[in-house]
């Protein structure tokens, strides 16, 4: 069980685990009954699930919008920091 550290963590976890259950019903009903395909199926859950970017990726971006506007914030800074402590030497 994961440590909940408030009652909004708690709240926050308990919609989240409320609405992945929720997902998998309606994925479980479509192969089901609407014959979907198992890779659409996957797609869809992808969609609504979609993984955060990795570190390096939005470090990228960052650097992207950086160029584009020429000026880094100071969330953008720190992001690309973190990316370059990351690298082997």
């Amino acid at each position: 069980m994961q440590d909940h550290t408030t009652k909004y963590d708690l709240a926050r976890h308990a919609a989240q685990w409320g609405a992945d259950q929720e997902l998998e019903a309606c994925c479980e009903y479509l192969v089901r009954c609407a014959q979907w395909e198992p890779e659409d199926v996957e797609e869809l859950r992808t969609s609504r699930r979609p993984k955060p970017p990795s570190l390096k990726e939005q470090a990228l971006e960052d650097l992207h919008v950086a160029f584009d506007t020429g000026c880094f914030s100071e969330r953008q800074a720190e992001t690309i920091r973190r990316a370059l402590e990351q690298l082997d030497d």
